[in-house]
């Protein structure tokens, strides 16, 4: 009797095959769309991997009380640095693809061009205002702050105009142009300067962090600026440029004032924890938030990927389209992030311990923390679909009064319950957030954005 050796064609292993090549393998939206989001979060994970290890590293080398004043001026970095484009790197995405679905070239290089130099002008001078107050407030300010903080107002012109860089990137599709320089290369000089700082004897306290950090921000945006001219000098023919300054502002404040929000949102919870208390505790909790952070990227990278693609299907006016992208995006956010953080949790405590023995005491906030993560993640990406879809003014509301309620929490939570307070706060934020949100988009735009249960 003849014995069949080759398998079925219905076995497992072809079956999954086929199914990771219709996730990952055809030329669709859905596929490119997963293709994009799995560059960026790949980009984000291996960036993840590095600040990981450089925190375990500073952490280790500077002591708590050093670490927590280098996590303390680098938040401020983060907030400010973030907010000081004036929303151009997110809004970004929605004036580029209208300016090519119209064809108006010359608004498209007067935005290419202008946006970078226009938000490096403005935060260098909001960087030198930001220092001089810095020293008109000295007497107030902890001496062991006010040169990490000198050092961050330098960094920040360089942290704004590699944003904006992103945002225009991302426009294109150029994921790696986009994401690489900042948390690739940027993250890998840090931990070169810092390492070498150590070899050679140096102290390593917060001051040589923050001005290692503030030389590899400087570099990266550099490096960065060079190899995307070179890209749109291929990709955008050259020719005269329109400077619709007033109309660039009128898209990206109110995607500002949304961005602003989810910012403070973001970074109340340490700032307030740094003023109730001592540098340790800070740092412990930002042990904490960096080991989470995968759960966050997986976010990042589907809202990274497909808020131009929500301009585009919504100036088409193809609704079912748009709604079908929508549904995609997010069960590719929540799926993910629910798995990410079953797997932080069962690992969190030798993980914590990586940046030292004291560290493993934020272990029980992580559970606290994740609930808001997660919450968050069941609507995947929307607040980037109200953005582009002219509704940000709604999505600023919802995220202002999410902000006010973490600021509340975190007053009365953090001075008594400290890290544990915060990461409550926060996640009762980040819930009351993911209500409103939901509630809106069901009411402007009809669209069920809940990864689970069923559409009416």
């Amino acid at each position: 009797m003849a014995v069949m050796d080759a398998p079925p064609a219905t076995s497992p292993l072809a079956g999954l095959k086929a199914r990771l090549a219709a996730l990952f393998g055809s030329s669709n939206e859905r596929s490119l769309t997963n293709r994009l989001a799995g560059t960026i979060f790949l980009i984000r994970v291996v960036s993840a991997a590095m600040a990981y290890g450089a925190q375990i590293l500073l952490a280790r080398w500077m002591g708590t009380s050093d670490y927590g004043v280098y996590v303390y001026v680098w938040t401020w970095v983060l907030l400010l640095g973030s907010m000081l484009d004036f929303g151009i790197s997110a809004s970004a995405q929605k004036i580029i693809p209208e300016y090519r679905a119209s064809g108006d070239l010359d608004r498209l290089r007067g935005f290419l061009s202008g946006s970078r130099w226009g938000t490096l002008a403005a935060s260098s001078l909001v960087s030198l205002a930001l220092a001089a107050l810095v020293w008109a407030l000295s007497s107030s300010i902890d001496p062991a702050t006010m040169l990490p903080l000198y050092l961050g107002c330098l960094t920040l012109p360089a942290f704004v105009v590699a944003n904006t860089q992103d945002g225009i990137a991302r426009s294109h599709d150029w994921m790696k142009l986009g994401l690489m320089p900042q948390f690739i290369i940027r993250q890998a000089l840090i931990i070169g300067f810092t390492a070498g700082l150590f070899v050679l004897g140096f102290q390593l306290g917060a001051v040589a962090a923050m001005a290692a950090s503030c030389a590899a921000v400087w570099l990266a945006m550099i490096g960065q600026m060079i190899a995307l001219n070179r890209r749109l000098a291929g990709h955008v023919a050259s020719g005269p440029r329109a400077y619709d300054v007033r109309g660039w502002l009128a898209t990206s404040l109110p995607i500002l004032l949304v961005e602003s929000f989810y910012l403070l949102l973001s970074y109340t919870d340490v700032l307030v924890l740094q003023q109730f208390r001592s540098a340790e505790d800070v740092g412990v909790y930002y042990a904490v938030v960096k080991t989470l952070a995968l759960v966050s990227f997986i976010h990042y990278a589907m809202s990274a990927t497909t808020a131009h693609r929500f301009t585009e299907y919504h100036a088409a006016g193809d609704k079912d389209r748009l709604a079908a992208y929508v549904k995609h995006a997010i069960a590719w956010t929540f799926w993910p992030s629910l798995a990410a953080t079953l797997v932080l949790l069962a690992l969190g405590k030798p993980l914590l311990w990586l940046f030292g023995p004291q560290f493993t005491q934020g272990y029980g906030i992580m559970f606290v923390a994740a609930i808001g993560l997660m919450v968050r993640a069941a609507i995947g990406p929307v607040e980037r679909l109200l953005n582009m879809l002219g509704h940000q003014n709604m999505c600023a509301l919802a995220y202002a009064l999410a902000f006010a309620v973490n600021l509340i929490l975190c007053l009365v939570l953090v001075p008594r319950f400290g890290g544990y307070g915060a990461a409550a706060a926060t996640s009762a934020a980040l819930t009351f957030e993911t209500v409103l949100l939901f509630w809106i988009v069901r009411k402007r735009l009809g669209l069920h954005v809940l990864a689970f249960g069923k559409k009416g």
